[in-house]
């Protein structure tokens, strides 16, 4: 195991500090703030802790509702809404200096036989093919060496590698509103860490990362690493349909079906590299161009 993936596995291990109360410790992302898929993840991992093992968790639903500060702990809140015979539901609010910054709603299940189907895989090239983020980045002389650093150590922990170019790495004319990108954390998970629950909290962590890239190749914008667009997520949903391992590849396959009102919102569906489709992810975010760039 990395160095980078355990530092990010001690990030998401919160500390109780009370029944139905946690606490966990924060870091900067690409721009200085907390990053959201940190903040989701913790919140998850909080509602967790207060669920029997033999149900794991199947959806969750959240809202960003403040600018996380990077400098000070997070307070996750536990409310233990209901514990039925198969579903188990927990509400979840994140408190920074006093106030609510995010919260989220998760449910659990029990493992139940029944009817299966799904959409199938669409097709992309085996991620061992495609660069890593460093052969990328590295080799774009239009991006600031500080930013290119920054991206490079909030995703350390993880090796995550796009089909195509990026939207910083080609910008200026719109494109097809799709993007894909392979993802698994940078090394292998095993020992006491090794459960369920770990593997759901990572992909709800990287989830954040690219899902409104999409948004931006449709406008032909670059986004947070270019300056031409501000923004930051809204809300987050996410299904769990099949069990997955973070280790091992998954496939991100994001689009944009709308842009409107200075939010945009991104789909996808996370399918594990023998096509088994494992997650189901919608996001919405504000998506501004700033006053001087303004078409």
């Amino acid at each position: 195991m990395s160095q980078a993936l355990q530092d990010l596995l001690d990030l998401l291990d919160l500390e109780q500090i009370e029944e139905n109360i946690f606490r966990g410790q924060s870091r900067s992302a690409v721009v200085p703030r907390v990053f959201g898929g940190q903040v989701a993840a913790q919140a998850l991992v909080a509602a967790g802790r207060t669920v029997p093992e033999d149900r794991h968790a199947h959806s969750l639903h959240a809202y960003f509702l403040r600018i996380g500060d990077p400098g000070a702990p997070i307070v996750y809140n536990v409310e233990r809404i209901r514990d039925g015979r198969s579903f188990t539901t927990r509400r979840v609010v994140a408190v920074q200096h006093g106030r609510p910054i995010f919260s989220l709603s998760a449910s659990f299940q029990t493992y139940e036989d029944g009817l299966d189907h799904q959409a199938p895989m669409p097709p992309s090239p085996d991620p061992a093919t495609l660069p890593t983020s460093q052969e990328r980045l590295r080799g774009y002389d239009h991006l600031d060496p500080a930013v290119v650093e920054r991206f490079l150590e909030a995703r350390e922990a993880i090796d995550l590698r796009y089909v195509d170019e990026p939207p910083y790495g080609r910008f200026g004319e719109p494109r097809a509103p799709h993007s894909q990108v392979w993802f698994r954390t940078n090394g292998k998970l095993g020992g006491a860490v090794d459960e369920p629950l770990l593997h759901v909290v990572l992909a709800t962590y990287v989830s954040d990362m690219t899902l409104l890239d999409s948004v931006l190749l449709a406008h032909g914008r670059g986004g947070w690493a270019v300056g031409d667009v501000v923004g930051a997520s809204l809300d987050h949903a996410m299904w769990f349909h099949r069990p997955f391992r973070a280790d091992e590849w998954l496939l991100y396959d994001q689009e944009s079906p709308s842009a409107y009102g200075g939010r945009g919102l991104g789909q996808a569906r996370i399918y594990t590299q023998d096509g088994r489709l494992a997650i189901s992810v919608i996001q919405e975010g504000v998506v501004r161009v700033p006053r001087k760039q303004a078409p």
